[in-house]
């Protein structure tokens, strides 16, 4: 097909739009892998003088052990045992973890470097420009990302719940090798851009083995703590109550329950398109919010089209868009692929990667330190390039523990971006063409319109596109309680414009559809190949108790990695409680939310 993703990541149609990191980044980011990399090393040659030998075999098999658990144990190995003396005091897979996680900390700033170079001495397209910018900023927040598994690694166990702190590091090195691939990914698109790649790939694909050996080592090691706590209890973790009960995290006062419940919110600004509020633009808005804000900034935006792409960067923590209805407050823009964007920078808006955990501190008063994710209501997203200018994304989402509710996104070729790290959305609809929901976060549909639109002669829809690479990441798309069905645009012609629920973008791509109405706007055969047979017996895409003239299972693809779940213990594992940990952080958004099936 014509308009298919040859990969599907990328950057904004322009490199001015790309936020280019100031000269002092160079060495902050030195220091910072300096710093840990020394202080991990200082920290595990101590003593090293006073071991005896047989104290240091004892330390190399605590490495091979932590090793065998991984998908590259050569490389774990040799990137630790290589460098001298410092496995002379390993007395642990944890003291194997944080060794990991600095010495590949220090690996991407090196990738960091070298993508400046590439900037400063090659000769670019426009797009390649666009891209490297895009790699930079994947890089950056690959740092960010390591650096909070190091802290919490560090004090791993604490007084968390086992499960919330598995959960945690387990989302920072999904992101991280996600990050990779999407760095990667953004000179797939054009022939010309295979040169570039190749001088990344190297590099890239280095650390993504990397993340994906400490990500191995993370899970084993949680895994055995959770089950080992598990026995010794006897009883479930608090975060694996089943139900539709709303649950509210327990550390939230009753007051800020009271306040988050109610209808009533104050703004903190106002956005008005004829310019009689705070700011005309959203972009302003954004602009002028505060930085790393401890509280919820409600930016709300009255009704009006507002024609603009709209970038909400990192370091605006706990930002909201309350709009006053997702038919009346229209955010659109029409970046695409074929004037010269990456898809990745495509977005009509773009909420960058966020990171940052709840704490047990009051919702309305977290360190400044922690940054929460995205909030939207009543808004729509909408990228109106048109099925015939490939990828153009209304929505792009990186942030952490971000949810939408009450909100459209609308667009053809990859309307949402569920790029990284843990999403919810709730009552939402979504439409598109090819690939329309794509990414590799772990993203929860609950309450849904998903529809498939007309698309340009002689293609197909696919609904979802998941990107996982790793069957360690914690990521995947579920679609539970929503409907699937088709616009009126595609209803009268839909026997002409074959439409599946998904195919395999990556190889370990995971999906799963439950508890929803299906139309018969599906083919019976359900799913897609992305390529021959590539994916087909890694992926996982699963189906349970759906409904509806397209949801009969029994003409379904015979593919190695599909199934039919029956049981509802399997399937809970993919409702909001357990699959993004929505009962340590979907209490908090104010949005109406069931945690089980």
């Amino acid at each position: 097909m014509a308009q298919d993703k040859h990969g599907l990541t990328g950057v904004s149609d322009s490199g001015n739009h790309i936020s280019i990191l100031k000269k002092n980044k160079r060495l902050l980011l030195a220091s910072f892998a300096a710093l840990f990399l020394v202080a991990t090393i200082a920290a595990v040659v101590a003593g090293v003088n006073s071991h005896k030998n047989g104290e240091n075999e004892g330390a190399h098999a605590v490495l091979k052990s932590a090793c065998s658990s991984t998908l590259y144990p050569e490389l774990c190995y040799s990137a630790i045992a290589t460098v001298p003396g410092v496995t002379a005091n390993l007395a642990s897979l944890k003291d194997v973890i944080e060794l990991s996680i600095n010495l590949t900390t220090k690996t991407v700033q090196q990738n960091y470097f070298t993508v400046e170079k590439l900037i400063a001495k090659t000769k670019l397209t426009k797009r390649e420009k666009t891209a490297l910018h895009d790699c930079l900023e994947t890089i950056d927040e690959t740092l960010d990302e390591l650096h909070e598994a190091q802290v919490d690694i560090s004090g791993y166990p604490n007084k968390k719940s086992l499960k919330e702190q598995a959960d945690n590091l387990k989302t920072l090195l999904s992101s991280a090798i996600t990050n990779q691939e999407t760095c990667l990914d953004g000179f797939s698109h054009d022939g010309a851009d295979k040169k570039v790649r190749k001088a990344l790939m190297k590099g890239q694909t280095h650390v993504e083995k990397m993340c994906s050996n400490a990500l191995a080592m993370i899970k084993n090691m949680t895994d055995t703590d959770i089950a080992n706590e598990l026995q010794s209890t006897n009883r479930k973790l608090k975060e694996e109550k089943e139900g539709n009960e709303r649950v509210w995290p327990e550390w939230m006062s009753v007051a800020d329950r009271r306040l988050l419940q109610s209808s009533s919110v104050t703004p903190n600004v106002v956005v008005t398109a004829d310019g009689s509020g705070d700011h005309k633009t959203v972009s302003e808005a954004v602009a002028a919010a505060p930085k790393k804000s401890s509280k919820r900034y409600i930016i709300q935006i009255k009704a009006g089209v507002y024609r603009e792409n709209v970038e909400v960067p990192k370091d605006k923590h706990n930002i909201m868009f309350l709009g006053d209805g997702r038919k009346t407050t229209i955010i659109t823009a029409s970046r695409n692929v074929v004037n010269g964007s990456t898809t990745f920078k495509s977005a009509t808006v773009d909420v960058e990667h966020v990171a940052g955990i709840l704490t047990s501190q009051d919702f309305l008063n977290i360190a400044a330190a922690v940054g929460q994710g995205f909030l939207a209501r009543g808004v729509t997203f909408e990228n109106t390039a048109g099925p015939s200018m490939h990828q153009a994304v209304a929505l792009r989402v990186g942030s952490d523990l971000s949810a939408f509710y009450e909100c459209d996104m609308l667009a053809y070729q990859d309307t949402l971006y569920v790029h990284s790290n843990r999403q919810f959305f709730i009552n939402c609809f979504v439409a598109g063409t090819v690939d329309f929901i794509f990414g590799n976060a772990a993203a929860v549909f609950q309450d849904c319109d998903i529809h498939a639109r007309r698309p340009n002669s002689g293609q197909k829809n696919m609904v979802t596109a998941q990107g996982r690479t790793d069957p360690n990441q914690n990521t995947g798309i579920v679609i539970q309680k929503s409907r699937i069905g088709a616009t009126s645009d595609l209803l009268p012609v839909q026997s002409s414009f074959p439409t599946y629920l998904g195919r395999p973008w990556k190889e370990y791509s995971r999906t799963v559809i439950m508890q929803s109405s299906i139309t018969d706007v599906i083919q019976p055969a359900g799913w897609h190949e992305w390529s021959g047979s590539f994916a087909l017996s890694t992926l996982f895409y699963a189906e349970y108790q759906n409904s509806g003239a397209g949801a009969g299972t029994s003409s379904r693809v015979t593919w190695e990695g599909y199934k039919v779940i029956t049981s509802a213990t399997e399937a809970q594992a993919f409702a909001p409680g357990n699959f993004i940990a929505g009962s340590s952080w979907l209490g908090s958004t104010s949005f109406p939310f069931s945690l089980g099936l």
